[in-house]
């Protein structure tokens, strides 16, 4: 499968459509997206900790679910209404303070009415995820 929209495609569509998502400043940067898979890095801001000094798991779900969104719109384009409809998260370890989050997401399946994904969320440049994440996203008819 070939990217229906190129990283620039992306951010133009999703500054325009979603532009809550990018509020604070552009801390989340599309890496890479291909129609099949996607990485993007948040980087790391104080208000993404809780006590403890770990990344929170709200900021790790928010990653995911827009890691997902960006995999899915660059396999069928700018369909702004597609929409989470599950998003399942184990959080494994703790995600180091003052360290980027990464997001690798990519689809297991993707249908006519729906798609399913995975992402893994990483922190730095550690290969051991801090969280895997299961997804499903409703695509509205054409």
């Amino acid at each position: 499968m070939t990217a229906k929209m190129t990283i620039a495609e992306l951010e133009a569509f999703l500054h325009a459509e979603f532009p809550q998502a990018f509020r604070t400043g552009g801390d989340i940067a599309i890496e890479s997206a291909d129609g099949r898979s996607c990485r993007l890095r948040q980087r790391f801001n104080e208000r993404m900790l809780r006590p403890g000094g770990t990344v929170s798991g709200p900021t790790l779900m928010a990653l995911a679910d827009f890691a997902m969104y960006v995999v899915l719109l660059s396999a069928i384009g700018p369909v702004g209404l597609a929409v989470t409809t599950n998003l399942n998260i184990n959080f494994l370890r703790k995600g180091a303070a003052g360290a980027d989050v990464l997001a690798e997401a990519r689809l297991l399946k993707l249908g006519k009415r729906l798609a399913v994904g995975e992402v893994a969320l990483l922190s730095g440049e550690s290969p051991d995820p801090i969280a895997h994440v299961t997804a499903t996203y409703s695509i509205p008819n054409a």
